[in-house]
């Protein structure tokens, strides 16, 4: 009989509640292995991969994309046994009728070849069309086909779940449900049996086509969403039909006007007509909904802002020695390949500064009424990405050579461009640099970021003149402005601190010094 699993949404991070499904992998009728990428969600940190806990066949989506649920939610079935009953009793599988299959018929789906002309059932054309189009050779005795429960995966490892554990099961093959299939399709053995027409979606006409797995990975999956190319739609030039990064690019570029690519550069809420006169209403304008990364943003934003009593200090600081020292560093063999960046100077400064004012790098705890003192620096960098502002931050920065704390910051800016951000790179950040100086601004005032009580606003460097020595002369100037928790900094700490990053700034041999 058919064995019925429901996966159920698990918590990918700290204590995450919901998720968002941003993209399903697998359709019901698809085979799946373990480990296999089945759907894509959104967390309120970060968006991630889930894979699939089961091998068998995908019997039901039980959430549609786009929607929120919460952790512990059953969001698919998978039938882990589809050898246990025959091809030909089973309905769709999008009919929801599993419970009322009739009782298996033995062996009749257990292996792929067909039965002797005397027993073969009358269905037996719709039977081959149930199974994969292109079957390859069992394996030898006593083997194991990679991929399934207890065989080796690419590269000779295991297929497990962590947390789940190895399996060790008997290995079997299993047909292959076609989503929807016509009866032209079903009375039509060449359909079943052409390996052109099952390896080619171009050949794929209409619904009577079974629908294959998308091979590509999810890096070249994550470029075709945000190109708007339709996966299926692209003929793999990668080993075994995968769809490479290549494939992708040469896609888009070749979509015509009715494709995702081209309609996303339409302009929205122009007139119909050029000579109509313009209106000024719901017609003219979009909703987008709070959802993900940018809900759990907003929400932490109101908290920390009606919560903590934010206080906003302001310093001038002439950087142009720190700018020489850069050149300087960035020359040197050591630092090769390394990138260095002002941003690399303030944050050293910064935990320099943390250093002699240890209250600074603190957070308030209102239910037990104490200040928690942290003897470690979780330096949050805050970034902008296509999905909204998320701060991660380097575990323990201030242990860090200066070498390694820039390899950090490349890496840190780097994964969060790419949406690769885990939530665990976003938790237990103790106080954040906000570079607003990349996109030309001089000052803000920050938020701080829930559980800490200082963030430093880092403006942009610029050619300004300086009075030195009694004459005025072009120096390289920057604006810092550092909010704080005014529970637990006061007025003097928070001056202390800023105007020691500014005296490290204006003069880095403070650094030594201050070691």
């Amino acid at each position: 009989m058919p064995t019925f699993k429901q996966f159920k949404l698990p918590d990918v991070g700290e204590g995450l509640t919901e998720g968002e499904i941003l993209k399903w992998h697998v359709q019901p009728g698809d085979t799946v292995v373990v480990n296999q990428t089945i759907v894509e969600i959104e967390t309120a940190k970060a968006a991630v991969e889930l894979p699939s806990p089961y091998a068998g066949s995908v019997t039901e989506l039980l959430v549609t994309e786009g929607s929120t649920v919460d952790v512990g939610t059953p969001i698919i079935t998978i039938d882990v046994d589809p050898a246990g009953a025959p091809a030909s009793t089973r309905e769709p599988a999008d009919t929801g009728g599993a419970s009322t299959r009739e009782p298996a018929d033995t062996g009749a789906a257990a292996t792929v070849q067909e039965p002797p002309d005397s027993e073969a059932p009358a269905t037996a054309p719709a039977l081959r069309e149930d199974m994969a189009p292109e079957v390859p050779r069992p394996p030898d005795e006593g083997s194991v086909e990679p991929g399934l429960i207890g065989g080796a995966a690419p590269g000779g490892r295991t297929s497990v779940l962590v947390g789940y554990g190895p399996r060790s099961v008997t290995a079997k093959r299993r047909p292959r449900k076609a989503p929807a299939a016509s009866p032209t399709a079903a009375t039509s053995p060449t359909a079943a049996t052409s390996p052109t027409a099952a390896a080619s979606p171009a050949a794929a006409d209409g619904p009577a086509a079974g629908k294959l797995a998308v091979l590509a990975k999810p890096p070249v999956r994550k470029l075709a969403k945000d190109l708007g190319v339709d996966l299926a739609a692209v003929s793999g030039s990668g080993p075994h039909g995968m769809i490479t990064r290549a494939d992708v690019e040469t896609a888009a570029r070749t979509s015509g006007d009715g494709s995702p690519a081209a309609a996303a550069t339409e302009p929205v809420g122009q007139p119909e007509q050029a000579g109509a006169a313009p209106v000024w209403d719901a017609s003219r304008e979009r909703r987008i909904p709070i959802r993900g990364v940018r809900k759990h943003t907003a929400a932490a934003m109101v908290a920390s802002a009606f919560t903590a009593p934010h206080v906003t200090e302001f310093v001038a600081v002439d950087v142009t020695p720190t700018m020489e020292l850069r050149r300087r560093v960035a020359a040197l063999p050591d630092f090769a390949g390394v990138k260095v960046s002002p941003l690399l100077f303030v944050a050293r400064a910064l935990l320099l500064a943390a250093r002699r004012h240890p209250m600074i790098n603190s957070s308030w705890d209102e239910q037990a009424q104490e200040i928690v003192l942290k003897e470690y620096v979780n330096l949050g960098i805050a970034a902008a990405t296509p999905r909204g502002l998320i701060v991660p931050n380097i575990k323990d920065a201030a242990r860090l050579s200066l070498r390694d704390l820039a390899v950090a910051l490349a890496e840190l800016t780097e994964t969060a461009r790419a949406g690769r951000t885990s939530p665990g790179d976003m938790s237990g950040g103790t106080i954040t640099i906000t570079n607003v100086g990349i996109f030309g601004v001089d000052a803000g005032t920050p938020i701080l970021n829930p559980g800490e009580s200082a963030i430093l606003a880092f403006g942009a460097v610029r050619e300004m003149p300086w009075a030195v020595d009694g004459q005025v002369v072009v120096r390289q100037v920057t604006q810092l402005g550092l909010s704080f928790d005014h529970r637990i900094v006061d007025g003097q700490l928070g001056s202390q601190f800023l105007a020691d990053i500014a005296a490290i700034l204006s003069d880095p041999a403070l650094a030594l010094a201050w070691s």
